[in-house]
């Protein structure tokens, strides 16, 4: 779902006018589109709470310090994937991979939708970090490319580029699937 411009005005009068309302509206619009980024991006549920939860105290005590000209200006859902993707990028450099035995020794019912996040988690792992994070904000969050630049911080021309070659390499991955499946 995306946010039309006058929600999102709506959002930065209201922080500028009574701020915990505004910050209330400014989580619950934003916070299901973050998370599910992150998730994407970290491919676990916990590391992807955690972005999520650690983005909104950031933009909170950031809110905080700026003037009413700044919030009025502020264009959030950029500014908010600034923050998630630093943090996702800060997460994946400080995590070292453990190997549970309990994922080998437990067989556990799995729910279709859980092979299919399984299998587009592989997929996505397969694309290097920028690949990764312009694929999963245009296509999965449904942001445009200029908003995917400002919160990348890579031009429009070279996101455009990492989006074209990882759904290059996510076509050849599921070619690939489908000629080892026969």
């Amino acid at each position: 779902m995306t946010m039309t411009p006058t929600g999102e005005a709506r959002i930065r009068r209201s922080l500028t006018e009574e701020f915990d309302t505004g910050f209330t509206a400014l989580v619950r619009e934003y916070q299901p589109g973050i998370y599910s980024g992150a998730l994407r991006l970290t491919r676990k549920p916990e590391d992807a709470r955690d972005v999520a939860q650690d983005t909104f105290v950031r933009a909170y005590r950031a809110l905080l310090s700026y003037d009413d000209d700044r919030v009025l200006e502020l264009q959030i859902r950029p500014w908010l994937w600034t923050i998630a993707l630093n943090l996702c990028r800060n997460r994946a450099r400080s995590t070292v991979t453990e190997v549970s035995l309990l994922d080998h020794d437990v067989v556990s019912p799995v729910e279709p939708s859980d092979i299919d996040d399984a299998v587009w988690s592989r997929r996505l792992a397969g694309l290097n970090a920028h690949q990764r994070a312009a694929v999963v904000m245009r296509h999965v969050l449904d942001l445009p490319i200029a908003e995917i630049s400002q919160a990348t911080g890579r031009p429009k021309g070279t996101v455009k580029a990492d989006l074209s070659r990882g759904l290059d390499r996510l076509r050849l991955t599921i070619e690939a699937e489908v000629l080892n499946a026969k």
